[in-house]
């Protein structure tokens, strides 16, 4: 277990004497470097006692013998310990000599493996920081010869491969600023996103060209280049990177220059585009040493694509910014492929979305087949289902993580040790260190107390990881997330948080249910249902009634084996009842093949509650 960071042993012993009178004689400073270029280490607490299974609970504590209890430092000084690690990666990613491809690739060493690429089909590929480096600098020159420069749109529509990889440090190697796009996206929104963040080149895989036929017309700076493919007319990738020369200096822009260019979701409505300066990698290298609980000899996973913010701010660049060793899947998701990635490739730190979870649980997985040591899940609310699984099934529990495109991740159950507490169910656990979370009224934006809901909100005048100043082309939108008077972020999302600090999601805030005078969140009724053994996926949603105002109807997809019937309607009605509340049953429980989510498996409840108001969706 790995309790603390320091610079060196003798600085440790030097500034935690106190810690150090009992300690003295059992630490070891881990072999494993967190950050090579900043001298950071983790040191580990060696001895007897310090064991830590899968499924056991450090009950919040960093040491859990009596001995180490009573010289733990008190928690004042391990909060400053934990500030000052924020300011510290703040520093380096604000500082006004940053660069991205420094602090993300060329500070490895050049042999340590960066990514395990795990294709469709044939043998996993070790990139090393060394390759990463040396193609990604040749790559970079030759864009520069196209005369692409620091601070033009680049984007990609290419699966998750070696190719991708040096393409996207090449594009920050330049200076340029990535624009991302989901692979499964259709021509419009593909065009959109083009469109709207003015991208000169789109580098595209042979699969996915036809997508991008009819926009010579509508976007005609806009130049292609195939990844895996020589078409005519199209630039190649492979002849763009061969024209590069190999050395050259990566573009230095500092903490406030533009590193990514993405769009939200669009759970509610139009997709926005987000600006991420260099600087915001400072959050998310905190998720992943907190959030995540990242160790350098962890072999992480995140299954969510790069296409969108949580795959590429927790995945891509959460792994670089602490040097672990990540691995990605070409291929589609699948159950049986997923199990097979996760055996074959011995990850010991595995993130994804609910859905993969749920997936998996339908799937099967047979017990002592998969052994992890961090499972998280983000995306979508995790409902208590899954961890009534998980622990046989995955050798540990999944903790639930909370952010936006706008942030990253806000809330979480932290894997670092000194963070880790029991996990609840239905809770997302505390903020992040860096921001200061809390509940506020929608309409006055005044702090609210526990136990009553409101909106989940940063107060930015205590959140040094923030970093969002505004929507792309869309400043009339931006009072959706900053307060006029600058104080607030505002996630639009419903929630509460308990005596202990700790949050519970409601719902978004055009998803809140409002009853007869009750407010009921969406979120606390499908975990109810979630847990009922014919529920694979459920969405609450309120329709308007002449006497209540609203009411709940759920809308079921059945786990295989069922089949719908009025008994079952009756019986889910009756769970909502027994384990909830009376007054928040569905009055009425429809049935269906899948729900309706955006591309990242978001839930649309806006396109049920449309549905169902138009009678779309039969009972």
């Amino acid at each position: 277990m790995y309790a603390w960071i320091a610079r060196s042993e003798d600085e440790f012993l030097r500034q935690t004497s106190k810690f150090a009178c009992c300690m003295r004689g059992r630490l070891k400073l881990g072999d494993f470097l967190l950050q090579d270029q900043l001298n950071f280490h983790f040191v580990g607490c060696a001895g007897e006692g310090t064991g830590h299974g899968p499924n056991e609970s450090a009950e919040g504590n960093i040491f859990r013998t009596d001995k180490e209890r009573r010289c733990l430092m008190n928690k004042s000084e391990v909060d400053q310990r934990i500030a000052e690690r924020v300011h510290e990666m703040l520093d380096v990613f604000g500082s006004p000599d940053a660069d991205v491809a420094r602090l993300l690739c060329d500070r490895y060493p050049e042999k340590k493996t960066a990514f395990r690429i795990v294709p469709k089909a044939g043998a996993t590929v070790s990139l090393s920081y060394g390759r990463l480096k040396e193609r990604s600098v040749r790559l970079a020159s030759g864009l520069t010869k196209l005369g692409l420069k620091p601070g033009d749109r680049i984007g990609t529509l290419m699966s998750k491969s070696e190719d991708y990889l040096v393409t996207l440090m090449a594009i920050w190697r330049l200076g340029a600023v990535y624009v991302p796009l989901f692979t499964a996206f259709a021509p419009p929104a593909i065009e959109m996103r083009l469109a709207s963040s003015g991208a000169k080149l789109i580098v595209s895989d042979c699969a996915q060209r036809s997508k991008l036929e009819d926009l010579a017309d509508a976007l005609p700076g806009l130049r292609v280049a195939g990844s895996d493919y020589r078409p005519h007319g199209d630039l190649s990738l492979g002849d763009i990177e061969a024209s590069g020369e190999p050395g050259g200096s990566a573009h230095v822009g500092g903490g406030d220059w533009p590193i990514i260019e993405v769009y939200t979701s669009g759970t509610t409505g139009k997709p926005k585009g987000v600006v991420v300066p260099l600087r915001g990698i400072a959050a998310f290298q905190a998720y992943a040493e907190f959030g995540l609980g990242l160790l350098p000899d962890d072999i992480f996973w995140n299954a969510a694509d790069p296409g969108w913010a949580y795959g590429l701010y927790c995945g891509i660049i959460a792994s670089l910014s602490v040097g672990v060793t990540s691995v990605i899947h070409g291929d589609k998701f699948t159950p049986e492929g997923t199990v097979d990635v996760l055996v074959r490739e011995r990850v010991t730190n595995f993130t994804a979305a609910p859905t993969v979870y749920r997936s998996l649980r339908a799937h099967g997985i047979a017990e002592g087949q998969i052994s992890l040591r961090c499972a998280s899940s983000g995306g979508e609310p995790l409902t208590p289902d899954v961890n009534l699984w998980a622990p046989k099934a995955l050798g540990t529990v999944v903790h639930d993580h909370y952010g936006q495109t706008e942030a990253g991740m806000l809330v979480n159950n932290h894997h670092h040790p000194a963070l880790k507490r029991p996990i609840t169910p239905g809770s997302m656990g505390h903020a992040l260190p860096g921001w200061y979370m809390t509940v506020i009224d929608p309409d006055t934006h005044e702090p609210l107390e526990p136990g009553m809901p409101g909106i989940l909100a940063a107060d930015l005048t205590r959140s040094p990881l923030h970093w969002f100043q505004g929507y792309v082309a869309a400043s009339e939108m931006n009072s959706e997330r900053l307060s006029s008077d600058g104080r607030w972020y505002l996630t639009g999302d419903v929630a509460k948080y308990d005596d202990d600090g700790s949050f519970r999601f409601s719902s978004r805030s055009d998803d809140l249910i409002i009853m007869a005078g009750y407010r009921i969140g969406p979120f606390d009724v499908e975990s109810v249902l979630s847990t009922h053994p014919a529920v694979r996926e459920v969405a609450i949603v309120a329709t308007p009634d002449a006497i209540r105002g609203e009411v709940i109807e759920a809308v079921v997809v059945l786990a295989q084996g069922f089949t719908p019937s009025d008994a079952l309607s009756e019986e889910l009605k009756q769970k909502v009842r027994a384990d909830y509340g009376a007054h928040a049953y569905p009055r009425r429980v429809h049935y269906r093949d899948n729900l309706p989510k955006t591309p990242s498996g978001k839930i649309q409840r806006f396109v049920i509650r449309g549905e169902l108001r138009s009678l779309k969706v039969p009972s």
